[in-house]
């Protein structure tokens, strides 16, 4: 993805930024998994300390999509492990954003997918399969919608209305 970097789209489409069609997430995610660069569409959840969801779409083809999960924010245990990360790959996603934490950082950083996370946190989460799919979810500082297209890369993550290219 050299050709879609972070920092180039930014300058290609600045004139996106102004009307909110293309946003930059705050820098506050840190990058697990071997794919530092990745993009697709996106497919969001809401939930909070509950991974029953998570599973529920990863174990679905990923087409290249990436998975945002706003978890809250919560610090008190993870919501994606080894176990799903794994899973992530071989059902063809393209990365994970997760508004909370993941744990089984090592396993996750052998996936051959992209992911970011607040942190890292060895509690597991509660499987009561609470949550929303397909809803809009506030994260980073900026609105996203199901459907939109995500680029992120180690200069950060940008969330576009349409496919972007430079």
């Amino acid at each position: 993805m050299a050709a879609l970097a972070t920092a180039e789209l930014c300058d290609t489409n600045a004139s996106l930024l102004p009307t909110g069609e293309l946003r930059v997430l705050q820098p506050i995610f840190k990058i697990y998994g071997q794919s530092r660069t990745f993009f697709g569409p996106i497919v969001t959840l809401k939930l909070f300390e509950d991974n029953v969801l998570v599973r529920e779409l990863l174990e679905t083809p990923g087409d290249g999509r990436v998975l945002v999960i706003d978890g809250g924010g919560s610090m008190r245990c993870a919501l994606v492990g080894g176990n799903l990360g794994q899973l992530a790959q071989n059902m063809g996603w393209a990365g994970i954003i997760v508004n909370g934490c993941i744990r089984d950082v090592d396993e996750i950083n052998a996936c051959d997918i992209g992911v970011r996370a607040l942190a890292s946190h060895p509690l597991k989460s509660n499987k009561k399969g609470f949550g929303e799919k397909h809803v809009p979810v506030h994260i980073g500082g900026t609105l996203i919608h199901d459907g939109e297209w995500l680029y992120a890369d180690s200069d950060g993550i940008l969330v576009s209305k349409m496919e972007l290219s430079v």
